[in-house]
């Protein structure tokens, strides 16, 4: 890849670019899934759910295969997940290979780096200290911060003004299409980790500015 950017912040997805959550959010689906009395599912289905946020990953989890559920049964359902997962968030959750070195990079060439996520914002800060990571981040965005969530550019715009830079001067980095697309929208160029989860579609069909295998390539394409 020969382009490079030159950003004065750095924005991250969370889930499928700086961690692999999938272990801790199935665990809390199959837990949610038990006590409503509704069959199972496997960590690999719980992959292809993760992306537009919790509600939209319970309605998944609850209708694979299956017919719809009514506005009730998924906010209960909500409900129950969101019980579970508090338990289970960051248990089995891993940071991806070259993270836990890259972000002290960024961080010493005063870079601004920040969360902007569709999970919930109670868990965003929680996950990230049980990892070690919660002071390289300037800000963290999660799906209910404002009313409006990824792939509305809003999260991102909102993002450049809490850490002070403009919208020219920002790069987001994601693994998926709705990464991708929240970025076009606001205008924001924006790197696809190859190892994410992009909700089961082939990250490499989508509109982005670059693709990297490895968090480790990051600092490659930067001025």
């Amino acid at each position: 890849m020969s382009r490079t950017f030159a950003p004065q912040a750095i924005f991250f997805d969370l889930d499928g670019t700086l961690v692999d959550s999938v272990p801790d959010l199935a665990e809390a689906a199959r837990r949610m899934l038990a006590e409503l009395g509704e069959p199972t599912c496997s960590d690999s289905e719980v992959a292809t759910f993760v992306g537009k946020g919790i509600p939209t990953m319970v309605e998944r989890a609850l209708t694979i295969g299956r017919s719809p559920v009514s506005p009730e049964r998924l906010a209960q359902a909500v409900e129950v997940f969101m019980r579970h997962y508090e338990d289970t968030n960051g248990r089995l959750t891993r940071a991806y290979p070259g993270v836990v070195e890259t972000l002290p990079w960024l961080k010493a060439r005063g870079l601004k780096l920040g969360v902007v996520t569709n999970k919930a914002e109670a868990f965003i800060g929680p996950l990230l200290e049980e990892l070690g990571m919660g002071q390289f981040f300037d800000c963290l965005i999660g799906g209910d911060t404002l009313a409006q969530k990824k792939p509305d550019p809003e999260p991102l715009w909102h993002a450049c003004e809490l850490v002070g830079v403009s919208r020219e001067a920002a790069l987001m980095v994601g693994d998926s299409g709705n990464d991708a697309l929240c970025a076009r929208r606001a205008g924001i160029p924006v790197l696809l980790m190859t190892y994410g989860y992009n909700e089961g579609v082939a990250v490499d069909t989508e509109d982005c500015d670059g693709l990297l295998s490895s968090f480790l390539q990051l600092p490659d394409l930067l001025d």
